[in-house]
């Protein structure tokens, strides 16, 4: 199990993710055309959705837990 160390600019960029218009409304809406779009562009081609995805454990697309 080799689990990558969290480092202050993965917190950095996740921050941009969670400061991001659209994936904000991706979140709280969970359907649309912004949620296809942020579930399809964040494991492959957004370097901040990936680093949404190392600090808080779930994808860009997830809603926040409670």
């Amino acid at each position: 199990m080799s689990e990558r160390m969290i480092t202050v600019r993965d917190r950095a960029m996740a921050q941009k993710c969670v400061e991001c218009p659209v994936c904000k409304k991706a979140r709280k809406d969970q359907r649309g055309p912004v949620f296809w779009f942020v579930k399809q562009i964040e494991g492959w081609f957004c370097p901040y959705c990936q680093a949404y995805a190392r600090v808080y454990g779930r994808k860009a697309h997830e809603p926040k837990e409670g």
